[in-house]
């Protein structure tokens, strides 16, 4: 069983990213719980949806049962938004256990990915759902996202890992079997190749980016000039 934590909208154009503060987030919830990972997912970039830069929401995967852990859950990354707030930022914040993804939660965050969404909407899903949900100052509009987050990390096929194994701890090229041994399941070629051996070309000072598809950890990878270089994919 796992519980999501999922934090929208806690950055400005100047600031560190949400994606950074998630990761601080699970590092808190880590000490007392067993998170899992960190994935990061990207939803409508719209003229009518204010955003700072990407507009993705990042979501904490917590692999334990317990429903009654979920409210000091949400008391310990709500402290980590508010002790990191901030200016300009309108930040929300939603916890579910599984057992609260409902397809209709699901058919809103596929929504989120390609329509104009309300607090509104939001708010009633998560009253509905017994979902809790908080908007943590400025507009709250991170609401939107924060819940759009839950029902696209439950799916285990959308988005990308921030933070998964001991993945990030490698940076630059890195062999194939070092990445395999850090967390990630397989490495594939966008046409389908399975990679078992060899070096993964990827930025210096950067670990790569894995994603979630159909519940495994898979880096994707394309060959250049015979080299494999590693890709991000939203």
């Amino acid at each position: 069983m796992t519980i999501y934590v999922c934090v929208d909208d806690t950055d400005n154009l100047n600031s560190r990213g949400t994606g950074r503060l998630a990761r601080a987030i699970a590092a808190e919830l880590s000490k007392k719980y067993p998170v899992y990972g960190v994935t990061r997912h990207q939803l409508y970039v719209h003229p009518d949806i204010p955003f700072t830069s990407h507009n993705s929401c990042a979501v904490i995967h917590i692999e334990m049962d317990g429903k009654e852990y979920l409210d000091d859950i949400f008391e310990i990354a709500k402290k980590g938004i508010y002790d990191d707030f901030i200016e300009g930022s309108d930040p929300g914040l939603a916890v579910a256990h599984e057992s609260s993804i409902s397809p209709a939660l699901i058919a809103y965050a596929n929504d989120a990915k390609d329509t104009v969404l309300t607090q509104t909407k939001a708010r009633t899903l998560a009253k509905n759902l017994s979902i809790r949900l908080e908007g943590l100052g400025g507009t709250e509009d991170g609401v939107i996202g924060a819940m759009a987050g839950l029902g696209l990390a439950s799916i285990m096929n959308d988005g990308r890992f921030l933070l998964i194994g001991q993945v990030r701890e490698l940076t630059g090229p890195q062999p194939v079997k070092k990445l395999l041994n850090a967390g990630i399941d397989e490495i594939v070629t966008l046409d389908g190749r399975k990679i078992t051996e060899g070096i993964i070309i990827n930025a210096e000072n950067k670990s790569v980016k894995p994603c979630p598809v159909n519940g495994k950890v898979i880096l994707f990878v394309e060959e250049h000039d015979g080299k494999l270089v590693a890709v991000k994919r939203n």
